[in-house]
């Protein structure tokens, strides 16, 4: 039977004919996947042994039309150990449907890959957050979802996971704890925050009225990413860990002089990217 979201739903060998000519293309063997966030995409640069591939050149992959995010995937290896990088993620604001968006992950599940690590420039909806913060994300409010944009929603293929996964452990604990472990061995524990990640959909930002919302809802930070990624990680059994880098504070004074733009928050992942490329590198190596 035809659904809504059967049209825009990709079928198991399709993911396969990805993997396939990725596995094709290179002798890497990763069990950890990265996602890079907006301005974060360094972190590929400290690979040895790459292998890159542009978007575009890689069968059905999708292409990323975001300032800040390169467009290519890239196999090396990170404190000595394998790992693949998204340089450049898709956004469900850009026009892809939720099953786009999520692509990588079920090619990454494909490949052999066993945990995620995901990253995002994310507004600061804590008062006690700075600038330059990093978040743990304990747990995350998935606005979308809510809205009926699940990338699980359509034909569940079992291959891939279970019909109702569940959520309530999508942040694996023990990651968070060798993240704070880590960070503490990095100094960067000073501005290592853990909170609650909320998705929007994008791409406009936020309201006055919709940040104090997402406060009253225990949300801590807000992004327009992350949470579908997470969603069908979960579904395949993957290990989860996710990062937000706090680019940006919300305004929530209707006399606030201040606006939210993009160049800001790539300004402030320039000036911190380099503490969490340090961050995930040493944590990597302990996995």
């Amino acid at each position: 039977m035809e659904t809504a979201f059967s049209s825009s739903q990709c079928s198991y060998e399709e993911y396969k004919e990805t993997a396939d000519w990725l596995l094709a293309h290179t002798e890497q063997r990763p069990k950890v996947a990265i996602i890079c966030g907006s301005g974060l995409g360094g972190l590929a640069d400290l690979m040895a042994d790459k292998t890159a591939f542009t978007y575009k050149d890689i069968p059905r992959f999708p292409t990323s039309t975001v300032p800040g995010h390169a467009g290519q995937l890239v196999f090396g290896r990170l404190q000595g150990r394998e790992c693949v990088c998204m340089q450049g993620r898709f956004h469900f604001y850009e026009g892809y449907n939720i099953h786009t968006v999520t692509y990588p992950v079920r090619v990454f599940f494909l490949l052999g890959v066993e945990t995620l690590i995901v990253t995002n420039a994310a507004g600061g909806l804590n008062g006690s957050y700075n600038l330059g913060d990093i978040m743990l994300i304990k747990d995350h409010i998935n606005m979308p979802g809510f809205a009926g944009q699940n990338p699980l929603c359509g034909h569940n293929d079992d291959r891939f996971g279970v019909r109702f996964p569940c959520m309530s452990d999508a942040y694996d604990r023990e990651l968070r704890a060798l993240a704070k472990q880590t960070a503490k061995e990095q100094c960067c524990d000073g501005f290592l925050q853990e909170g609650v990640y909320c998705m929007l959909a994008g791409p406009s930002f936020e309201t006055i009225a919709e940040c104090r919302a997402l406060q009253m809802l225990g949300a801590d930070a807000v992004g327009m990413s992350t949470v579908p990624e997470v969603v069908v990680a979960r579904h395949c059994g993957l290990r989860v860990l996710g990062l937000s880098l706090i680019t940006n504070n919300v305004v929530t004074d209707y006399d606030s002089v201040e606006k939210a733009n993009h160049e800001e928050v790539l300004r402030t992942a320039q000036h911190r990217t380099q503490d969490l490329q340090r961050l995930v590198s040493h944590l990597i190596a302990k996995i």
